[in-house]
C-alpha cells in the first residue's frame, strides 16, 4: 500500500473520483499546506490557516501506479487556475501534489512538465508540487460526502 496527497479544488468531487478507482483501498479529506494546527472547516474556508482541501488516496501498488493516480488528478479538474476550482475562490482551493517521497516528486514534477509540453491546456499549469505535511483530518461529515448522499458530483 501507498499514500497519495492530492489538492484539486473542493474535496467533495476529488474525493469520489479517486475513491471510485480500482485499486484504491481508502480515501480521506483533510487540510494540509497551511501554518495552524488543528485546523478547522470554517477556518480554512475564511482562509485564515493556509491549507488546502485535499484529499488523501491509500492504494494498492500491484492494482493502481502512482503515474494513474496522476493522469486521474490532472482531469479531475483544471490545473491553469490559481487558487481558484469554478466558482470557489480562495487559496484552499489551489493544486497541489504533495509528494510522499522522493519517486513521488520525480514524477509528478514529470507529469507537470509533460502536460505543459503537450499543450494540454490553454493557460500553463500552476499547480504546486511540494512535499507532504501533517495531514489534518477533515470534519466526520465531510468524509465521502457525496457517497453518502448517493451523488455523483457537486452541483453548484
Amino acid at each position: 500500500m501507498a499514500i497519495a496527497t492530492f489538492a484539486a479544488g473542493c474535496f467533495w468531487g476529488v474525493e469520489l473520483t479517486f475513491a471510485e478507482l480500482s485499486g484504491v483501498t481508502e480515501t480521506a479529506v483533510g487540510y494540509m499546506g497551511g501554518s495552524s494546527e488543528h485546523p478547522d472547516y470554517q477556518a480554512v474556508c475564511q482562509g485564515d490557516t493556509g491549507h488546502a482541501e485535499v484529499v488523501q488516496v491509500v492504494f494498492d501498488t500491484e492494482q493502481l501506479s502512482y503515474e494513474a493516480l496522476l493522469a486521474v488528478f490532472w482531469q479531475c479538474h483544471n490545473p491553469t487556475t490559481l487558487n481558484r476550482q469554478g466558482p470557489d475562490v480562495g487559496t484552499q482551493y489551489r493544486s497541489v501534489i504533495f509528494y510522499q517521497d522522493e519517486a513521488q516528486r520525480v514524477l509528478a514534477e514529470q507529469s507537470k512538465a509533460d502536460m505543459d509540453a503537450a499543450g494540454v491546456f490553454a493557460q500553463p499549469v500552476v499547480t504546486q508540487i511540494l512535499p507532504v505535511a501533517t495531514f489534518w483530518r477533515a470534519e466526520e461529515y465531510h468524509q465521502q460526502y457525496l457517497a453518502k448522499r448517493g451523488q455523483g458530483h457537486c452541483r453548484l
